[in-house]
């Protein structure tokens, strides 16, 4: 199965469909499967007096609520409308995470294929509940989640009629410290609940990604910005469209390079195998009727003759012609 990559639009269009419809041209010609927003209706999801998160504090205007700042970044249903028939046009499927009741049926009437739930609803009952009902693939994020959240939620999806879960392991801070990333808990969310996973990745650079893949990762998530240097919330820990290309790029080839786990030659190697490996050979002229031994023959390159490992068979066996030195050994 190829991995599944999801370039994290989420918010990084600061409220512009224009920039929206940019950020769905640069995740094309990344070579990402899927682009993801996020649709919510600021008043249904925080309080005005809500403060921001210390990241979103340090790269917005500090003075603002989480609500003004969160109400500057929406897109209004009709633009979503118009957004995912722009995915259609690009062939690059669309997808959004919504944030609250009236999200979630507006994009069950666009017919979403798949869900995806953010780590801050992983404890929300009613969410779960409604997501599961649509009864849709959903991917799972698990930032700041104990594996006791993640098998309630696990639970709540399956019983409500989920479809396909995977499980995306993820660190909530942006951008996440590489002292905790802790890839290994994504291998044992897979071998826990015996589920697909994935890790959705907020650490600066490509390399978590990249490892992660290696460890089985089936899904791979990760924000991208047109311009780092805007104003905003998330784009300090985005990837710019350059480096999201290098990311797919690298994350392909690692797919690939992982392989079926049978130990063979590999097809383009077997050519080399007579040239690397070694033949018994004739270490000075042997005459007819002579003793082979260890005087007499030795190994060297190339490996189109009588294989080392048959040493022992050659040994004390009689020359039935005259050999020259360096000459392959026959019986």
């Amino acid at each position: 199965m190829s991995v599944y990559v999801i370039a994290e639009a989420g918010v990084n269009h600061n409220g512009s469909l224009k920039l929206a419809k940019m950020m769905v041209d640069k995740a094309k010609e990344a070579g990402a499967d899927c682009i993801k927003f996020q649709t919510f209706i600021s008043k249904n999801i925080v309080s005005k007096n809500a403060q921001k998160a210390e990241y979103q504090k340090y790269h917005t205007d500090e003075n603002e609520s989480q609500f003004d700042m969160l109400k500057k970044l929406e897109l209004s249903f009709d633009e979503f409308v118009e957004l995912i028939e722009y995915c259609r046009e690009k062939d690059i499927e669309f997808l959004s995470t919504a944030f609250d009741f009236d999200s979630i049926d507006f994009l069950n009437s666009l017919n979403m294929k798949k869900w995806k739930i953010p780590s801050g609803d992983i404890t929300n009952l009613p969410y779960l509940m409604k997501i599961a009902k649509l009864g849709k693939p959903v991917i799972l994020s698990t930032g700041m989640s104990t594996m006791e959240d993640i098998k309630v939620a696990i639970s709540v999806l399956k019983e409500n009629g989920s479809g396909e879960i995977t499980v995306l392991h993820c660190t909530t801070e942006y951008p996440t410290p590489y002292e905790d990333v802790n890839l290994k808990a994504m291998k044992t969310i897979e071998a826990e609940f015996d589920v697909s996973v994935g890790y959705s990745d907020h650490t600066r650079g490509i390399e978590i990604p990249i490892a992660a893949i290696a460890m089985g990762a089936n899904v791979i998530e990760k924000h991208f910005t047109l311009d780092r240097n805007m104003e905003g919330p998330d784009h300090k820990a985005s990837l710019e469209p350059i480096e999201l290309k290098a990311m797919v790029t690298a994350i392909r080839n690692v797919e690939i390079a992982i392989g079926s786990g049978e130990k063979k030659p590999a097809k383009s190697e077997i050519k080399n195998m007579e040239i690397a490996r070694k033949s018994i050979i004739a270490s000075r002229k042997i005459s007819k009727g002579e003793v082979f031994t260890e005087v007499n023959i030795t190994v060297k390159r190339p490996g189109s003759g009588i294989s080392p490992m048959r040493w022992f068979d050659v040994i004390g066996k009689i020359a039935t012609r005259n050999f020259e030195e360096d000459e392959l050994i026959e019986l």
